[in-house]
């Protein structure tokens, strides 16, 4: 047997699988080695994947030709569209599925990939010469050979569970740590830190009154994960239940506060904010008189079930006294308590967008060893890692995704350039573009670049053709077809709309909210015909292809506008600035206070000082940090107000503040800002403040137009437009 491979992916879960699939079908001879071959792609948590924007995280790893969608499609129990209240950018599709089967059908895919094999061990040390990777030793002794190495060995670096003030080395309940890797890394020069999750009590079903809880059942219509064109439903789908906490559930959960890991000392690390304990919960909303918990089936045959809502390391005793005061758990039983575990991670900000090790060559992190939670960030983060192994070993461009592209590029850029922490888990509120970033198009979006590169394979590039035709069809027809009053306003009075005066097209009534493709091809025999024509070599894909449709004409103004943002923003990448500012200087900078309610003059002060968060200087004007949980789109909704200051004013006009570069720079940024309503004006941002900015007017006091000049950057390049007869001062505006 030959231990040489092209890319050895250490850690079989959501990272592992995705990088070794991925790497292996590109055509990197790939070993993932996993301490256990029947835990691949264990669900260590809530047997769920997706969720608010991390549903969207699925669909750009199947549009890319990942596996995650196929495999979660195969194993659901139940699937939702959470947020149908909202806009389409805000939909996020999420599904139960069975434990063992999920495992099951990852092994099945991976035992199956040519390229790919599985060797079960555990890693102790990484071997590294003249700052590269060149293998690994394993606890058996096994010395393995790679030209690359991914690690994602989530949290079972010197993993170690908690439950009361009982402690248990280990990775996950039952599974040992991994031992003498981090410290393998480490000595490299590679900083790394301790984060912690925790995860709920696992209950057996025959002891759960049903009757006195509510139900939350699934749907049923097309909307799965992958694009692929697989049946919808495989497995019996299932219902899930909802109950609330009361006072006396919180009673005995404070009365166990003294022997709380998280509260006596005995856990030092962070956690995740947006996914807290039930004994956080309690402390941080102490007025609160309930908490809702979700009960949610683990398989298809299983008794067990996972109570989402109540992850807790208090003492086991604790957990099931304060959850029989709750009615419907008043005869209680269950499988294991539920538990926290503390794991090492590695600061992210040590990588580069390819995932690759800025410190060790042909080293790359992915997934929970980078300081995010859950699955899917896992999996997104693997699969650009293994495409990015393979291009290490066989040449090429590194593959990396823009904010604009993929919610995967902003997760990646998120860590690359903010750092962690607490635990990293996505929203849709992390990202500024996510009018573009929606879970309908996710294979419009990728589809064709993983063709390119050769992960997404004919028939998924043909299905992304045949919708994209389909989708103009329709798109043209509805622009020229026109529509005439006499013909249609009987309808249109009928679905609750105002009767038309004029005769317009049809784009223009399928704007109007009350009206879809649906209710008004009925009335319109043209638009059914060529609907039918349209969606003819799809009939299976006819329902997804017509929302899709629906979205790109009912939103296609605020695409359009979110798009010719992004574009400008994307001229000015090329931009260098790494090295052309002295920030120890004490004139640098200087600006005003962006708040929601006033606009305050901020004293000069070092960016010596002000730079000492900033994890790294950027090199690119569209590239740098943020603090805390300052996102581009905050400073979006700022309206800045009017100042007793003329100077001050004749900068900035009264109004909205415009994004033109919102991307995560934190310490330097690019925005625009409109005077006088004729033209925009490029200027700095220095975010300094939690959910606030300050603007910051240029290099001692110029203007930016002069700083770029500076810079080498001719203002033509950065389509910056001084109006005529217009001059600004050059000087200190405030002396």
């Amino acid at each position: 047997m030959d231990f040489k491979y092209d890319v050895i992916v250490i850690g079989g879960g959501h990272a592992g699988c995705e990088a070794a699939a991925a790497a292996a079908n590109l055509g990197s001879k790939t070993c993932l080695i996993t301490m256990d071959m029947n835990k691949i792609g264990q669900m260590s948590c809530n047997p769920a994947v997706g969720g608010i924007a991390k549903g969207q995280i699925v669909r750009e790893i199947d549009a890319l030709g990942g596996q995650m969608g196929l495999v979660t499609d195969e194993t659901a129990i139940q699937f939702r569209i959470l947020n149908r209240s909202k806009g389409p950018a805000m939909w996020s599709p999420r599904a139960q599925c069975d434990r063992a089967k999920f495992i099951w059908s990852w092994r099945e895919r991976l035992e199956n990939t040519p390229n790919l094999h599985i060797w079960q061990d555990t890693v102790s040390e990484l071997l590294v010469e003249n700052g590269e990777v060149t293998g690994l030793v394993t606890l058996w002794g096994v010395t393995f050979k790679a030209k690359c190495i991914v690690l994602t060995a989530g949290t079972f670096l010197n993993g170690l569970m908690h439950v009361g003030r009982h402690q248990l080395p280990g990775g996950r309940m039952a599974e040992p740590a991994s031992y003498q890797l981090t410290e393998s890394i480490a000595r490299h020069g590679i900083a790394y830190g301790r984060m912690k999750t925790g995860t709920p009590v696992r209950i057996d079903a025959r002891s759960v009154h049903f009757d006195l809880m509510d139900t939350q059942d699934g749907e049923c219509d097309f909307h799965k994960f992958s694009f692929m064109n697989t049946s919808t439903r495989h497995l019996k789908q299932l219902q899930c239940w909802t109950c609330y906490t009361n006072e006396e559930v919180h009673r005995i959960l404070r009365e166990g506060l003294p022997d709380s890991p998280l509260f006596n000392g005995q856990i030092q690390s962070i956690g995740p904010r947006y996914c807290p304990s039930i004994e956080t919960k309690i402390v941080t909303f102490p007025d609160k008189e309930q908490h809702q918990l979700f009960l949610e089936p683990e398989g298809e045959t299983t008794q067990e079930l996972y109570l989402n809502g109540f992850s807790s390391s208090l003492p086991m005793d604790i957990q099931i006294a304060a959850l029989k005061k709750i009615p419907a758990f008043r005869d209680i039983v269950i499988y294991r308590p539920g538990y926290a575990i503390e794991y090492d991670y590695f600061d992210p900000t040590q990588l580069k967008h390819s995932l690759e090790s800025k410190i060790i060559r042909n080293l790359f992190f992915a997934g929970q060893v980078n300081g995010t939670t859950g699955y899917e960030e896992a999996g997104g983060q693997g699969l650009i890692a293994g495409i990015n192994a393979h291009i290490n070993c066989h040449g090429g461009e590194a593959f990396t995704l823009a904010r604009d592209e993929a919610y995967i590029g902003v997760l990646i850029d998120d860590l690359v350039t903010k750092g962690v922490d607490e635990p990293y888990r996505m929203f849709t509120s992390r990202a500024e573009y996510r009018i573009l970033l929606r879970m309908d198009d996710a294979d419009m979006r990728l589809t064709e670049r993983a063709y390119r590169l050769g992960l997404a394979k004919e028939d998924r590039y043909q299905l992304m053709k045949s919708k994209k035709e389909a989708l103009d069809q329709i798109v043209d027809f509805a622009k020229n077809y026109s529509m005439k009053p006499a013909l249609i306003n009987d309808a249109l009075e009928k679905l609750g709309t105002t009767p038309l005066r004029q005769g317009c097209k049809l784009i223009e009534v399928l704007n109007r909210p009350q009206i879809t493709i649906e209710n008004i091809a009925e009335h319109v025999p043209a638009f059914q015909r060529e609907l039918e024509k349209a969606t003819a070599a799809d009939s299976d894909r006819k329902e997804e292809i017509l929302e899709a449709a629906e979205i790109l004409i009912k939103y296609q103004g605020y695409i359009d506008r979110e798009r010719m943002i992004a574009e400008k923003l994307a001229r000015l990448e090329s931009i260098k600035i790494k090295g052309k500012f002295d920030y120890t200087l004490k004139d640098t900078f200087m600006g005003f206070h962006c708040g929601n309610t006033a606009s305050t003059k901020l004293a000069f002060c070092s960016m010596k000082y002000q730079m000492i968060m900033a994890r790294t200087l950027p090199e690119e004007v569209t590239q740098g940090t943020l603090e805390g949980d300052i996102v581009p789109g905050d400073i979006t909704f700022y309206r800045l107000q009017s100042t007793s200051d003329a100077k001050l004013r004749g900068y900035i006009a009264e109004g909205e503040v415009l994004p033109v570069a919102t991307r995560s720079f934190g310490s330097i940024g690019i925005f625009a800002i409109p005077e006088m309503g004729r033209f925009y004006r490029h200027v700095l941002v220095e975010k300094n403040y939690p959910h606030h900015g300050a603007v910051a007017f240029g290099h001692f006091g110029k203007p930016l137009f002069e700083v770029f000049k500076m810079l080498g950057v001719e203002v033509d390049e950065i389509g910056y437009n001084q109006p005529k007869g217009v001059r600004y001062p050059t000087e200190n505006p405030w002396g």
